[in-house]
């Protein structure tokens, strides 16, 4: 009995061990998994018609993976910088000016409203514009950081590229002999290791097609809309805009509302009104839509549920949260789920 102890506790305190060695690899390991179980269905499929060759459908599979992922993620996001930097070289240099725009929407506002403002003593807004000056201008702080430290993490990434397609490749290949092993080593009941891990399967499949299909959508629309109507930094806004469609309720209404409001306030009425029409009508629908067909009714979350703890993956796990914090959420009411049936069929 204390052999058994002594052997439980090696096995906690080497894993601990091997899990902080991994730990700098945490977001390319989490991607490697993710697109495996992604991918999975098409490697299989690759497998059965490749006669069961599973490295060559491994290697089919990951240069699909590669050309419509990794590399119009590459250059979306090298644009994406560069748009960033032009955004605060122009807010270093007074051609974009936060005061300005905010004078802009105050004048055009109709008489009522600032009757209204005036009522509750709210014409004095240099507080206001301090607050937003001083938040746009940490803003551009971080942009220009993460902009300078692209060119010096560059190494980095790559290693992290290199890991995760690594890593990838083997997932895809022995992925079903890794999960019999795990299944063996885990001390569940079949049942309810089978109840977990297809749970597990679901939901990362779903927000990755839910979250992820969404959001670029949301955001490829938003951006276009926004270089039709001639706005600056159409790329920029529009991965804001996807970022922001991964929170339910608010998301890219964010970006696009305020937007509309100052294009209204400023004399650019038709400008405005297809830019409402658009979020309302196209942008807005989107998630009511193509997230139900994506995800399905069976695999659906609350909103409250799905907005906190992606906020929360969020502000712990950073951009990876996003998707790790829906992914705890689910495997906790799964948990429960299968707890609750579990303790209520012992009663009987």
């Amino acid at each position: 009995m204390a052999e058994d102890r002594a052997f439980l506790l090696l096995i906690v305190v080497v894993s601990l061990l091997f899990a902080w060695i991994l730990w700098p690899f945490a977001g390319a390991i989490l991607w490697g998994i993710v697109l495996a179980v992604v991918f999975a269905p098409l490697q299989r499929r690759f497998a059965r018609s490749m006669g069961g060759r599973r490295t060559a459908a491994a290697l089919a599979t990951l240069a699909i993976i590669v050309v419509i992922v990794i590399l119009p993620l590459t250059l979306i996001a090298a644009s994406l910088v560069d748009q960033a930097a032009g955004v605060y070289k122009r807010i270093q240099s007074g051609e974009l000016s936060v005061r300005g725009y905010f004078h802009q929407i105050y004048s055009g506002l109709p008489g009522w409203i600032t009757s209204v403002l005036d009522r509750y003593g709210l014409t004095d807004l240099g507080a206001v514009q301090e607050r937003l000056s001083a938040g746009v201008m940490a803003a551009s702080q971080v942009l220009a950081t993460q902009a300078i430290s692209v060119g010096q993490s560059t190494f980095d990434f790559l290693v992290s590229l290199f890991v995760m397609l690594y890593l990838l490749f083997f997932l895809l290949r022995d992925g079903d002999d890794l999960a019999a092993r795990i299944k063996r080593g885990v001390p569940l009941r079949d049942e309810q290791h089978k109840a977990l891990v297809e749970k597990f399967t679901v939901v990362i499949r779903a927000t990755v097609k839910g979250n992820v299909v969404v959001a670029i959508l949301q955001g490829a629309l938003g951006g276009s809309i926004f270089w039709v109507l001639g706005i600056r930094g159409a790329l920029l806004w529009g991965v804001v805009m996807g970022i922001l469609s991964l929170l339910p309720a608010v998301g890219t209404g964010l970006v696009w509302v305020p937007v509309a409001i100052y294009l209204l306030a400023t004399g650019a009425m038709w400008q405005g009104m297809i830019l409402i029409a658009f979020g309302v009508l196209v942008i807005g629908l989107v998630d009511n839509i193509v997230r139900p067909i994506l995800v399905g009714k069976d695999t659906r979350m609350p909103d409250y549920v799905i907005l906190i703890s992606t906020l929360g993956g969020i502000a712990i796990f950073g951009v990876n949260g996003f998707l790790i914090g829906p992914v705890i959420a689910a495997m906790f009411i799964a948990s429960w789920d299968i707890f609750s049936t579990a303790r209520h069929g012992k009663m009987r």
